[in-house]
């Protein structure tokens, strides 16, 4: 409507005023409803054109959406394990942190598992000091079998110098018992050293593996009884809680509830453009949006990416054969765009839907060199009435609460 006005300004207006004073035609005699076809023919017909090409020009190089919204991302809380719940920390909207619990699980399994593995410890311990008595007796097993195979060889080398020296006290049958005894015990030596070695290696090596394994076993009971514990992963708000005490949740057939991030979604908008725009939506072009949760605020905002594919072309792999008739809605261009001036957009919450102006800017061409007179005259068009775009975002927005309260009945 604005455009037609303004077209009508140079077209069926210059028109009128030839007709009326140059040629003299009176309203009501020569100009009447039913001549005002063929009186301003050409003034009509020159606004119809130039309204049209200028409405065209003015959505292909300054496109404009009323599908933009902020989409945020939600956590959904869910525990590792499935149980009752025992205890719950927070409440619905509530504002929590990272690492903060939010509800405990049964934890009876996990508390038993966690004291078995604390007596196999205590076991484990026992066994270590066991094992050091056994090493001290070790010890004095070999000090007995060394101080016995002492004796022995001092009876048997007293035995056999005798013998050497032909003395009649000295029995061949005493001297073979002595040397028996001699193997006999020196055997219990390397037996005494033996079990020695047996203990040692029950403290160095056995023992402490054992060890091991029941630190492990309590690390893993206690990881157990930690998932009996459900903790914010991230930091925001807590919604659609509503757990009671006895409730039975499940990471597969039942969650505890929802949490929205508090840096989710903020500051950072997705607008969906028609095709057509693909080929002229960059980033680094400035925008324009406002939206129905603020109504009468204009947020100048700044195309940060286009995404390169449209979403309708998707597919996935199954037994059917893909028909690009059934594509009866096409994909829009998604454009995501941010507010140029920090602070700007934090009154809009994640979720609102806007409406959105992307302007062509032709400064820099204007300036190059070797640029013809038509040319230059058409950038200059198309950036100025980007001002009626503007003018017209202003406009629908200062009659959306009439739109959205009046004439769409709430």
């Amino acid at each position: 409507m604005l455009e037609t006005m303004i077209c009508a300004l140079v077209t069926i207006l210059p028109d009128f005023l030839f007709r009326r004073f140059v040629q003299g035609k009176r309203i009501g005699q020569e100009i009447t409803l039913f001549t005002l076809w063929y009186e301003l023919r050409w003034g009509l017909t020159t606004c119809a054109i130039l309204a049209l090409t200028i409405i065209t020009t003015l959505f292909y190089f300054h496109p404009s959406t009323t599908s933009v919204a902020s989409y945020f991302r939600t956590v959904t809380i869910l525990p590792q394990v499935g149980g009752r719940v025992a205890e719950i920390y927070v409440v619905n909207n509530q504002k929590i942190v990272a690492g903060q619990p939010i509800l405990r699980l049964e934890d009876f399994s996990q508390q038993a598992q966690v004291q078995a593995a604390n007596a196999q410890i205590s076991e484990v311990q026992a066994s270590l000091n066991v094992a050091k008595t056994d090493l001290a007796e070790a010890d004095a097993g070999i000090a007995g079998a060394q101080a016995s195979l002492a004796q022995s060889a001092d009876d048997l080398q007293r035995n056999q110098i005798l013998r050497d020296e032909g003395s009649s006290a000295v029995r061949l049958t005493e001297i073979e018992r002595l040397e028996n005894l001699v193997a006999e015990r020196e055997a219990q030596v390397v037996a005494a050293r033996a079990h020695r070695e047996a203990v040692e290696y029950q403290i160095n090596e056995l023992i402490p593996a054992q060890m091991n394994s029941a630190l492990a076993q309590l690390d893993a009971a206690q990881a157990e009884l930690n998932k009996t514990i459900v903790e914010a992963g991230v930091t925001g708000t807590i919604e659609q809680f509503g757990l009671q005490v006895g409730d039975y949740v499940s990471p597969l057939l039942r969650p505890a509830g929802i949490m929205v991030p508090s840096n989710s979604g903020h500051s950072r908008f997705e607008a969906g453009f028609n095709q057509m725009a693909a080929q002229v939506i960059k980033p680094g072009m400035i925008g324009e949006l406002g939206c129905m949760t603020s109504p009468f605020t204009v947020v100048p905002v700044v195309v940060t990416s286009v995404q390169d594919v449209i979403p309708s072309g998707q597919i996935r792999p199954s037994d059917e054969l893909r028909d690009p008739q059934k594509n009866a809605t096409p994909g829009t261009v998604l454009v995501y765009l941010e507010p140029l001036y920090d602070g700007f957009a934090e009154k809009i919450p994640p979720g609102s839907n806007c409406l959105a102006n992307v302007y062509t800017d032709n400064h820099s061409k204007l300036h190059a060199e070797g640029l013809g007179i038509w040319n230059k005259a058409f950038l200059h068009v198309v950036d100025t009435i980007g001002v009626v775009h503007a003018a017209g975002l202003r406009l629908r927005l200062i009659l959306m609460p009439v739109n959205t309260l009046v004439l769409t009945g709430h």
